[in-house]
């Protein structure tokens, strides 16, 4: 097995990565994966499978397509799948802990200087820029993702419905993925046509065998061939893990302490927010503010030009919500000892359940391969999160461009059309102008929105 052949070529076969080289990569992955879940995504496939061929392309497509059925954060999880692939347990815990850690960092230190100087007016008038261009790549995410996943008016039917039942209906995040999913795995059966790999169905893609594939057909991956005893030993291990400092806060502080209701509702939300990134962002968006009264909807939308800054994960904003959630509820201790106990108890709640699903599953992902009803159901799921980040975006755009909303009956919130701020929707405009027709870059559209933001309120007194 010393080399395979590509478009008449030779290529050589490529060596297995030590554990040192894996960590020295994933370290790298966790300092410059900007750019959001996608940005991530192609940064991996660039790195393992274009230039250092650890991993085969339909390996590594496989692993997505699963990760996509999960949970959470997709590009933690296929950090944490391909590490533990290449190295075993420690091998996953190293890539999808370095992953998160950079960011989570620097997050933790614009999380405590937002709360401490954010009523500055330098800052404000910065925030006041980096809002316009957050609505603006929300807006580009709904135009990506829904290209590639509504194929067909059927997609486009379930997109509407799940924007209806969210926007119009109020109806919880959880009740309308389950709904997608199941009128994806019956509408295979009706007519698999219209159904059958909706957006994660996959063509043929040329492969060249990376050294994981290799490895595979010299017997060498003991590791990934599920046990009897298998899963039980996960769950055994895992669920403590996640769940055990949860519960010790709650029998510690009580039920309606803001540490219980952090850790309960960030396990919560680690279990049912399928679609990515965004979709947890639309659950959280509508529980943390409306529900727990934990930010205004301002603070969230800066919480998330915060995350689009940093490397890592774009649901590191979850830490910034945590952390002015425990902030303003500091009780006994110092508002920031409590915020970055927060902070952390967010963190912990959030990634952990990543590590559970990659370990319980990845062994049985090859009874996975090739199944049309569970792509079928993924793809209706992508078209619901379509919808839901559609609302999003909505919720985003009338808190960012106007100052008063009002609620009409159903949870359906309208602008009071008197109080628009044209400075908000020009420099809204102009974003929107920037990433979507002359493809300027996320970081340099944050960067002169808000300077353009600082320029403007300056102007105008």
């Amino acid at each position: 097995m010393g080399a395979s052949e590509k478009m008449g070529e030779i290529v050589e076969a490529p060596a297995a990565p030590t554990f040192r080289e894996g960590v020295k990569l994933w370290a790298k992955i966790g300092l410059i994966s900007f750019g959001g879940p996608a940005g991530q995504i192609a940064l991996m496939h660039k790195e393992l499978v274009e230039e250092r061929r650890w991993i085969g392309e339909q390996r590594f497509l496989h692993a997505l397509n699963y990760c996509m059925l999960l949970p959470g954060p997709e590009a933690q999880q296929l950090a944490i799948y391909i590490g533990w692939l290449l190295h075993r347990t420690i091998g996953g815990l190293v890539a999808g802990i370095l992953f998160v850690a950079p960011g989570a960092l620097v997050m933790l230190t614009l999380s405590i200087l937002y709360a401490l100087y954010g009523d500055a007016p330098l800052v404000e008038a910065l925030f006041f820029g980096v809002k316009a261009a957050v609505l603006a790549i929300v807006i580009e995410a709904m135009i990506r993702i829904g290209r590639r996943a509504l194929k067909n008016r059927v997609m486009v039917s379930i997109a509407l419905a799940a924007f209806i039942a969210i926007y119009a209906l109020n109806l919880p995040f959880p009740l309308i993925i389950l709904l997608a999913g199941v009128t994806g795995w019956i509408g295979n059966r009706v007519a698999p046509a219209l159904f059958s790999g909706a957006a994660h169905g996959k063509d043929a893609v040329p492969d060249i065998k990376g050294a994981v594939d290799l490895m595979f057909e010299r017997g060498e991956q003991a590791h990934t061939r599920p046990t009897r005893w298998h899963a039980p030993r996960i769950i055994a291990i895992w669920l403590p893990i996640w769940l055990g400092p949860v519960l010790l806060i709650w029998a510690f502080t009580g039920s309606t302490s803001v540490w219980t209701e952090i850790g309960g509702f960030f396990s919560v939300m680690a279990v049912v927010t399928f679609g990515g990134a965004y979709a947890v962002l639309a659950y959280v968006a509508q529980a943390a503010v409306e529900s727990f009264g934990w930010l205004a909807p301002g603070e969230m939308v800066d919480g998330l030009g915060l995350a689009e800054t940093t490397p890592g994960p774009l649901i590191l904003v979850l830490q910034f919500v945590g952390f002015l959630a425990a902030f303003r509820q500091s009780g006994s201790l110092s508002p920031l000892l409590a915020g970055s106990l927060g902070a952390m108890l967010t963190l912990w709640a959030t990634f952990t359940p990543c590590f559970f699903w990659i370990f319980l599953g990845a062994p049985y992902i090859e009874a996975l391969r090739g199944n049309k009803a569970l792509s079928a159901a993924l793809g209706a799921i992508t078209a619901a999160v379509v919808g839901v980040i559609m609302n999003l975006a909505l919720w985003f755009g009338l808190h960012v461009i106007f100052g008063e909303v009002r609620n009409i009956g159903l949870g359906m919130d309208v602008p009071v059309l008197s109080s628009i701020d044209w400075r908000a929707a020009l420099l809204s405009c102009a974003a929107m102008i920037a990433i979507l027709k002359l493809k300027i870059g996320m970081l340099p559209t944050l960067a002169g929105s808000a300077l353009a933001g600082v320029l403007l309120l300056a102007a105008s007194g």
